[in-house]
């Protein structure tokens, strides 16, 4: 299973947000490349960057980050917030991101998100499966749309989509554990889907559970920045694990 740290970005500086909520944003580093070159050289080869001002904006707008991750560091990285347009697109790739996530297009604008998955494959487009009460959230968890969850997978899984990112938005940075029930039934329904799990992660015994589980990779956020999970941990974990 992957390690896949966070760094969402507000002003161009790391943050951590409560259940999604602005309001609740927590600075941890005025400099994304520190944090991730933090990671780096504890072992960890991916990370997951989420462009908050982006998702806020509707189109990408810390590309520049993205590209100084990227050019500065050797981490493979997902991007994601805010990818509205074919151009907003084209900038995360140049800027070098391996992999984007697209959720509320997947939703808003499927015929887009399906173009996407045609042009540049499973492997590269990554299905962002945010779940309030067991629906899709959007627009930055501010709205809950009518999708439900598992049949909102097998619809893309149906074009193509391989990996998918799932976020229990009532999980998100309480630290009290990931949604270990909703990706067990999620992995039930949809056994070919490489499950990143997403949200709530607070302690590094949960990792060997949603591995066990067949998540492909975790996204750990909070854990992290408020040393739940030690850097030292982490780097145990990986270097026994790979």
């Amino acid at each position: 299973m992957r390690i896949i740290p966070a760094i969402d970005i507000i002003d161009g500086k790391c943050v951590r947000l409560t259940k999604g909520d602005y309001a609740t944003q927590k600075i941890y580093n005025e400099d994304p490349l520190e944090v991730a070159k933090a990671f780096e050289a504890s072992g960890v080869s991916y990370l997951h960057v989420v462009d908050l001002d982006g998702a806020k904006a509707k189109s990408i707008v810390n590309y520049k980050v993205l590209e100084k991750l990227a050019t500065r560091t050797r981490l493979k990285i997902d991007f994601g917030g805010g990818l509205k347009s074919d151009e907003d697109l084209n900038i995360a790739f140049e800027c070098g991101a391996q992999q984007i996530t697209g959720g509320s297009i997947a939703v808003k604008q499927s015929e887009t998100f399906k173009s996407w998955l045609t042009q540049y494959g499973g492997d590269k487009i990554i299905l962002g499966a945010d779940v309030k009460d067991e629906r899709i959230a959007i627009s930055g968890w501010t709205e809950t749309s009518d999708q439900e969850l598992i049949p909102f997978i097998q619809k893309y899984q149906e074009e193509g989509v391989r990996y998918v990112i799932c976020t229990d938005i009532s999980k998100d940075g309480m630290l009290e554990g990931p949604a270990f029930e909703l990706y067990q039934s999620l992995l039930t329904a949809c056994p070919d889907i490489k499950l990143i799990a997403s949200g709530g992660v607070s302690d590094i015994a949960e990792l060997p559970r949603l591995s066990d589980l067949g998540c492909e990779g975790v996204i750990i956020g909070k854990a992290i920045y408020e040393k739940k999970i030690s850097m030292k941990s982490l780097e145990t974990y990986i270097v026994k694990n790979s």
